[in-house]
Formats: C-alpha cells, sequence, structure tokens
C-alpha cells in the first residue's frame, strides 16, 4: 500500500488521533487531501499563521479569530459532518496548561463525533500524554517510480525558467535513480536542482555530483555516515578466512539464491585487537559484495528529550532498509549499548535501545547486512553473543608474517614507493606483534625522518621506525593474551 490508502486504511479503522513527524509538509498534506477525497470527507486546517481554513484548497480563513491554538481546537470541536482536522506544528503550543487542556477536551469530542484529529510536526515535542492517545504514521520514502516522476518534473519546472540540456540515457537515469533512494523527497528535489543549476545541463556526467550530494545529504544528520570504501579487496592485507567467507556469500542476495533457499545474511559480529583491522573489515565487506558502506554513529544517537533516542535509532534502520543492499557499520557497538549489560542510571534507555537493536536484527526483510564491531568483549551484553544472532562471530588477531608483508606492500604503493625496493621479508618479521595500523604509523614515521634527514625512504629507515614503536601486544600483553585465550573456541579467526 502506498501512503495515501494506509492513511485511509488508519482513519477507516475508527482511529481518532493520529500524529505525523515530518519535514515535509506539503507532502503530508497532500496525503491527506487525497484521502479526504477518497473518503468523501471535509478536511479543516489550523495553523498559527492563518487560523482555520478549508483544508483541501487551502483558502482564506472559514472562520475569523482561530488564529490561537486554544480557538482553533474548540472550532475543531463543535465540528460537525465527521471532518479531518489538521494541525500545524501544535506541539510548540502545548507548554502552556490551558491549550493542554483544551486538546484534551478536543480530542474527547472528535472521538464522540467519529471525526479524526492528524496533528503534523517537524518534531517529536508532543507531551507523553498525547503521545499515548495519538497513533504515529510514517511518511515513507519516495519509491523509483516516484523520484523519477519528481526527477522529471523538476526539469520542466527548471527549463520553464532556464532553457535545461537534457542528455540523459535510460542507464543513467535508473543510476541516479538508485542513488536518490533514501532521501526525502524535499533532498531529491534540492539535490536535482543544484545538480543542474551548475551548468543547466542534465545527463550521465551527473552521476558522480548525485552521489556526492547524497553524501553530503546524508551526513548532514550525524547519525548515518557514508563511507568511501577501497575499490578492490587486493588493497586490504590479510584476513584471508573472512575473505573467503565474502567469497562464498557474494550471491546470496540474489533471487536465484532465494530460489535455492538460502536466507540473506544477516550480518557479523567483528571482535579483536584495537588496531588490528575490525574497522578494515568493514570495509573489506562493502567491497567485497560492491554494496554501499554506512556507519551508524552509535554517540549521535542519544538525545536529552524524551523518545527521542529511540526515534534517532528507527530512523537510522529505515534509512539503511531502504538504501538496501547496503552494509551498515555499528562501530564500537560495545559503547552504545554497554548499559544494557548492567544495572543503568539512564532510566533503562540502554536497554529499550539495545531491545529495538536486537528485534530489528531478528526481523529485518530488507537486505542489510550488519557488521558490528567492539574492542571490549566483556563490555557486551551476553545476548549479543547467543548463536544465531550473527551469521559468524569473527576474531580479528594480530596479523602474521605473510600479511606483515603485504600491509607493508600495500601503504608503501599509497605512498608512491614501489614494495619491489625493500625487504618486505625483513620488515615484516621486525614487526612481530604489529597491528596494521601500528605498521601504517611506522611508515609514517619512517617518511618524516626521512624527510627531514633529506634522505630517501630505505629499508632501513623502516627498520628504525620499527624499533624506536613499541605495540599494543607489549603495553598490554595480558590483555591482548586473555583476548586470544577467549577468542579460541567461540570466535572463527578472520
Amino acid at each position: 500500500m502506498n501512503d495515501i490508502e494506509r492513511l485511509v486504511k488508519l482513519i477507516n479503522s475508527g482511529q481518532p488521533c493520529i500524529s505525523i513527524t515530518t519535514n515535509e509538509e506539503q507532502h503530508a498534506l497532500h496525503i491527506i487531501r487525497q484521502a479526504a477525497i477518497s473518503l468523501d470527507r471535509d478536511m479543516v486546517l489550523w495553523s498559527v499563521g492563518y487560523g482555520v481554513r478549508d483544508g483541501v484548497t487551502s483558502g482564506m480563513p472559514a472562520e475569523n479569530g482561530t488564529d490561537t491554538a486554544d480557538t482553533g481546537l474548540c472550532h475543531f470541536a463543535m465540528a460537525g459532518n465527521r471532518p479531518i482536522c489538521v494541525t500545524l506544528d501544535i506541539s510548540a503550543h502545548l507548554k502552556n496548561e490551558l491549550t493542554m487542556r483544551i486538546l484534551r477536551d478536543t480530542m474527547g469530542s472528535i472521538d464522540s463525533n467519529n471525526a479524526t484529529l492528524i496533528m503534523i510536526d517537524s518534531t517529536d515535542r508532543l507531551p507523553p500524554v498525547i503521545q499515548a492517545y495519538a497513533r504515529p504514521f510514517d511518511i515513507t520514502y519516495p519509491s523509483e517510480q516516484e523520484l523519477e516522476q519528481l526527477i522529471i518534473s523538476t526539469l520542466r519546472k527548471m527549463h520553464r525558467k532556464t532553457p535545461v540540456e537534457t542528455g540523459i540515457t535510460r542507464r543513467g537515469m535508473l543510476t541516479i535513480i538508485k542513488n536518490l533512494r533514501g532521501l526525502t523527497r524535499r533532498q531529491a528535489k534540492e539535490l536535482i536542482q543544484e545538480t543542474v543549476a551548475d551548468d543547466n545541463r542534465f545527463d550521465d556526467d551527473h552521476v558522480n555530483r548525485i552521489i556526492a550530494g547524497k553524501r553530503r545529504m546524508i551526513q548532514s544528520d550525524g547519525i548515518l555516515e557514508y563511507v568511501r570504501t577501497p575499490l578492490d579487496t587486493s588493497e586490504i592485507g590479510g584476513l584471508d578466512n573472512l575473505k573467503k567467507w565474502l567469497r562464498t556469500r557474494k550471491n546470496a542476495f540474489s533471487q536465484e539464491a532465494k530460489e535455492f533457499g538460502l536466507k540473506a545474511p544477516k550480518g557479523v559480529l567483528m571482535l579483536g585487537v584495537q588496531g588490528a583491522g575490525k574497522s578494515l573489515c568493514a570495509k573489506a565487506i562493502a567491497t567485497a559484495w560492491q554494496q554501499p558502506l554506512l556507519r551508524l554513529d552509535p554517540g549521535a544517537l542519544y538525545d536529552s528529550y524524551i523518545g527521542e533516542s529511540e526515534k534517532n535509532l528507527r530512523k537510522a534502520f529505515k534509512q539503511a532498509e531502504f538504501m538496501s543492499p547496503v552494509v551498515l557499520w555499528i562501530d564500537e557497538i560495545e559503547k552504545a549499548f554497554a548499559s544494557a549489560a548492567c544495572q543503568s542510571t539512564d532510566g533503562g534507555l540502554s536497554k529499550r535501545m539495545f531491545g529495538s537493536l536486537l528485534t530489528w536484527m531478528q526481523e529485518h526483510e530488507e537486505p542489510v547486512f550488519v557488521v558490528a564491531t567492539a574492542n571490549d568483549i566483556e563490555a557486551l551484553p551476553p545476548e549479543l553473543l547467543r548463536k544465531g544472532r550473527f551469521d559468524e562471530i569473527f576474531f580479528v588477531g594480530l596479523p602474521e608474517q605473510k600479511a606483515r608483508e603485504m600491509i607493508f606492500s600495500i601503504h608503501l604503493k599509497k605512498r608512491k614507493r614501489q614494495p619491489e625496493d625493500f625487504e618486505l621479508s625483513v620488515l615484516g618479521k621486525d614487526a612481530e606483534g604489529f597491528s596494521g595500523a601500528e605498521i601504517e604509523q611506522v611508515i609514517e614515521s619512517a617518511l618524516h625522518n626521512a624527510y627531514a634527514n633529506k634522505e630517501e625512504l630505505t629499508t632501513e629507515t623502516i627498520r628504525q621506525a620499527i624499533k624506536d614503536t613499541v605495540p599494543l601486544s607489549k603495553t598490554m600483553a595480558e590483555k591482548v593474551e586473555d583476548l586470544y585465550e577467549w577468542a579460541k573456541d567461540r570466535c572463527v579467526i578472520a
């Protein structure tokens, strides 16, 4: 069902009060108007700027002196003919006790009169007593068909002002539509306008601009972040077991796999030594499967307002689902839900958030593959480690000799050096006990030393940098050893 059909069904069920939280107010009003027409019911609209007016035509106020929330609500309470009554941004007026009381009385009258009250607000700030009574209604993201129509209508509108040259192929259009998924209608329209305004053209060359613009828009809310990934897995050293696991499941998201009886993979948990490459594993998965990588920042989920944290989590999941297939990376998951494993002081928020995460992981149907990384195993709630929660639990340990040589080679190439000019086997042996991150820092340190001494980077320069570095495997030897012991019979070595 589309949004209009869903709203008609909700109104027909007899729900007297509905709340819509959205930044797409005009689109929400369009949905309500179409629902009112479909149901052959009047629509009455209130805002503080215009007071009460006809909601279908959005004409001048039907009633003078109704520009306050109190008078507007009283008008709704006395309205006949079972109207659909709509308020705009009423939550800001509910700090007043009198207005709050009038709203509760109006809700009772509307219920008795078989009318419907729909509250549209840009933020979820309704008082708890109103939230308990109102049924939330979510505006879905635009479908691919709707996005195509939005692109066409936006281009036509721009063309009427200034001629726009269109040379887009069907393949290019489908690529752009795919990359607009997960944006609101307003965001998609703004991105198209911004892309075309530069040169008054719209063709296949604009795909990269669309991708860059989408990355910027998604990151603006601070919850999900687009992460750039390597071009292929050859840029990632080691992780042979993980790479093999990924190759086996690369096509498991296809329709053919589903018909074969396979369920799409749901996620992996990456545990291990700090700096050993858990974050790189998330990038490796997205690279191997050629899927976008979205990073969920757990710290950005928590909000001081009641209910906002859970809403942020739902929003992140919803957006990830709509952009699927996608890899969703939850970094340092233990920091976000650590309080869920003990007696928390946050009023049970961490436990509720953790419960929402587990429920979503168990029930979501869209191809969103979760990669959760963790450094502190002891801080993880035991429910997260239960068999079946993830497809696999991988342990990312310190790289062995061959992997260390490969990591040295990769980082030397990135710094415009030829790996053949260096004794990689010697460097790999000297760097025993070093993590991938520590090897990268060794290269950086050696480069600084060579540049300061006005000499070229050599094997000996790098060996000296290795000697000057104390790896985590030595400074925290006992903890690293305990990690390996814990993972021995519980995890697959990545």
